[in-house]
């Protein structure tokens, strides 16, 4: 064993995962063999005790069996061809407006999150249902992609959210609670990017033109029938999942085990139900939940050992001594984190920081819930900032040929939405209501 300072522990582990990311290998290996190695030399053979004792407890939280769940709804909820139907039904109401598709694509990417929560499904339905209908209209590609690409990110920060689920456990506070306190920051982020694409299309109107009356035209009646029949299935999923948390009927792992059933009944009755359908749900969601598993045992190697060496402690005394007393603290977690959204993946970013930041929260005196969705809006950024930015290269993946779009296309498109959540953040610090109101209200946490 070698017997180092916490401060060159924190060194040497921090600085192995600078160096590990510039190597490109999957960061689930980089913290487990970091981790584990450093473990090595400053415990020797105890490290398997400090790890096993802190990996068996997270992997057997008992909020995380809502995972597979949300998981299994937001993959079916993909294959049931909800995302058409809310095109439909919304194209004959907003299509006339400036830069009315894109505000359809964000508005969809709303009512996405709040159903499918899988970024990757969310984004590719956005991408093919999308992109070529604004492009075939004359929309700026820039305007297609960014609507595309921020409304497809909403939903790992609108509940259900994975990264909730996730993030609640490892700081130790209530997923429910997290749920409600998350659900009007990431409204507001909607509406903020809605906001912006009808104020610029209306300066610009070249950059999306409306969509010509005679396209549209079509009787009241029959445009009610089509939102109902595209918005209420989705309003009764949401239902049955946050309604049941809200009002303390059930815990959100049970939640997750209705929103299952209940996506499965809406894919039935969308008429996309089968039995090859479903085992290739039952496929993504395994595949899905292995990786993040895999991200999360790894993590918590890292973690583990980190904290065991002392570097927590190092850690919160560096960021408690940054100028400017609570608020330039505040600010240093989350230049952070910003920083480390561009080169992390968001799993290995809540398993790595999440344990170190929690208690520099509770030491500055703000409340958890409040500071911890702060900490998930802003990791909505993570998403669109290179060079990782899944959201991205999931667009760009996505994108049929015929359209034309490029990388520069979709980069410039993503920063007026980064922008914006810098905003979103300004506001909730102002507001903080805005996050704490619907968790205070809770008829069980």
């Amino acid at each position: 064993m070698t017997n180092f300072s916490p401060e060159l522990a924190t060194a040497i582990m921090m600085g192995g995962i600078l160096i590990g990311l510039l190597t490109g290998f999957p960061v689930a290996f980089i913290f487990g063999t970091i981790g584990i190695g450093v473990g090595l030399l400053y415990f020797g053979p105890r490290v398997g005790e400090i790890v096993y004792t802190r990996m068996y407890g997270m992997m057997t939280e008992y909020i995380l069996l809502a995972l597979p769940l949300f998981v299994f709804m937001g993959v079916m909820l993909e294959a049931s061809g909800i995302t058409e139907k809310l095109y439909e039904a919304l194209y004959l109401w907003l299509g006339g407006l400036h830069g009315g598709l894109a505000i359809i694509t964000i508005l969809i990417g709303t009512i996405l999150a709040a159903t499918v929560g899988i970024i990757a499904a969310s984004i590719t339905m956005l991408t093919l249902v999308g992109i070529p209908a604004m492009v075939r209209r004359g929309y700026d590609k820039s305007i297609a992609t960014g609507a595309v690409c921020a409304g497809g990110t909403l939903g790992i920060l609108i509940p259900p959210s994975i990264m909730l689920v996730i993030y609640g456990p490892t700081a130790g506070i209530s997923v429910g609670k997290l749920f409600m306190g998350a659900f009007m920051p990431g409204f507001m982020l909607s509406a903020l990017y809605m906001l912006y694409v009808a104020i610029r299309c209306s300066l610009e109107p070249q950059l999306g033109p409306p969509i010509p009356k005679e396209e549209r035209t079509a009787t009241m009646g029959h445009k009610l029938g089509l939102l109902a029949q595209a918005v209420l299935p989705p309003v009764i999923l949401v239902m049955s999942v946050l309604g049941v948390i809200y009002l303390g009927i059930a815990p959100p792992t049970d939640a997750a085990g209705t929103g299952a059933l209940a996506a499965t009944i809406l894919a039935i009755a969308y008429r996309r139900f089968s039995w090859k359908g479903l085992v290739h749900v039952a496929h993504a969601t395994m595949k899905t939940c292995g990786f993040i598993y895999l991200i999360i045992t790894m993590a918590v190697a890292f973690t583990s050992v980190f904290i065991a060496t002392g570097g927590g402690d190092v850690m919160k005394n560096l960021i408690l001594s940054a100028p400017g007393g609570r608020w330039g603290a505040f600010f240093v977690v989350h230049f952070m984190f910003f920083i480390l959204g561009m080169f992390v993946d968001w799993i290995g970013i809540i398993y790595l920081m999440v344990p170190i930041v929690t208690p520099v929260g509770l030491a500055l005196g703000f409340d958890p819930v409040w500071f911890a969705v702060m900490l998930c809006v802003n990791l909505q950024m993570a998403f669109m900032t290179p060079p990782v930015a899944s959201a991205i290269f999931i667009c760009k993946g996505a994108c049929p040929p015929e359209t034309g779009i490029s990388m520069a296309h979709i980069i410039r498109g993503v920063i007026p939405y980064v922008i914006l959540i810098m905003v979103g953040i300004a506001i909730l610090v102002a507001f903080p209501q805005i996050i704490l109101w619907l968790p205070q209200q809770m008829i069980r946490g």
